[in-house]
């Protein structure tokens, strides 16, 4: 591949299908343990090779693009520890078409940083392995390895110790986002403060087809959460009374998900909760066969 040639590399969000906090580790970070899932709402990244400096351009406005932006920092972390250079990266300029909102439990920056890993690995010629790939993204944070690898997985620590589950069959959802955000830190501090979660409602279980650890699910964060935001709870009941299997709050939050077994069941209830006002999406898992095949895309050289 000519080395001016420019990448593309689509960076999927993430749901959290289930979310328990086990404790404090040593170093301060919450010990958890949750189920990552893909799923098709991207962003999508291209990469262009140029003479100047590191540009980040984004269609959306209000994203940061200087060093505060996780594809900043995934470049320059490859920038000194990989290619040996200091002075932060120059030579390219990432033109970032955002759709995963932020500050919704989604993993937008983290997945964009994932990106930025792979096509600065093929555009730079670097050569790096998997492993290699998924040690630089644990140092960025600890969802990048998960956007790496993809699919369906078991996160532990602090959701960066990552080992593949057995997959569900492909499910269509749905995704709100209120219209406001939720720090990551705000989230656990909440959880600290209102200590063990209790046990709440019962909802419906997901389908009878999907693996034997998705018999009980849940988000310990999401009633700490829901207490400071009640549309979050508002949410999560409208989209169980408009016919989904399980709904939740994702990560930390703000966003809501519910999985619908019919795509049809799931394209109606984004329109009925578009009517209602709120910000909603229709989409789909995405398999780990379908994350590799995007990875193995973006890293080979034509």
């Amino acid at each position: 591949m000519p080395r001016s040639a420019p990448v593309t590399v689509r960076a999927f969000a993430k749901i959290n299908l289930d979310l328990r906090i086990l404790g404090l580790m040593p170093d301060g970070y919450h010990d958890v343990r949750t189920v990552l899932q893909s799923v098709r709402l991207h962003d999508t990244l291209t990469f262009t090779p140029t003479r100047g400096a590191f540009v980040i351009d984004c269609d959306v406005p209000g994203v940061p693009l200087d060093a505060r932006n996780l594809v900043w920092k995934a470049a320059a972390l490859l920038d000194h520890v990989v290619r040996r250079r200091d002075g932060g990266p120059a030579g390219v300029r990432v033109t970032l078409t955002k759709r995963i909102p932020a500050e919704a439990g989604l993993g937008g920056g983290s997945s964009d940083a994932a990106a930025t890993l792979l096509a600065l690995s093929r555009l730079w010629r670097l050569d790096l392995d998997l492993p290699s790939l998924l040690r630089l993204g644990a140092r960025l944070g600890a969802d990048v390895p998960f956007f790496l690898a993809g699919g369906t997985v078991l996160g532990t620590g602090r959701g960066d110790e990552i080992s593949p589950l057995a997959e569900p069959p492909r499910v269509s959802m749905v995704i709100v986002k209120p219209p406001f955000g939720v720090s990551t830190p705000d989230a656990y501090r909440w959880f600290d403060e209102d200590g063990p979660p209790r046990p709440g409602r019962t909802r419906r279980r997901l389908p009878p087809s999907w693996p034997a650890w998705a018999a009980d699910v849940r988000n310990d964060l999401e009633a700490p959460v829901a207490r400071r935001h009640p549309p979050i709870r508002r949410i999560v009941r409208s989209l169980d009374a408009l016919g989904a299997d399980y709904a939740a709050m994702s990560g930390s939050g703000s966003a809501v998900f519910g999985l619908f077994e019919a795509r049809e069941a799931a394209l109606a209830a984004q329109a009925a909760l578009t009517r209602r006002g709120w910000q909603a999406w229709a989409t789909e898992t995405v398999s780990r066969a379908t994350v590799v095949r995007e990875r193995q895309r973006v890293l080979a050289r034509g």
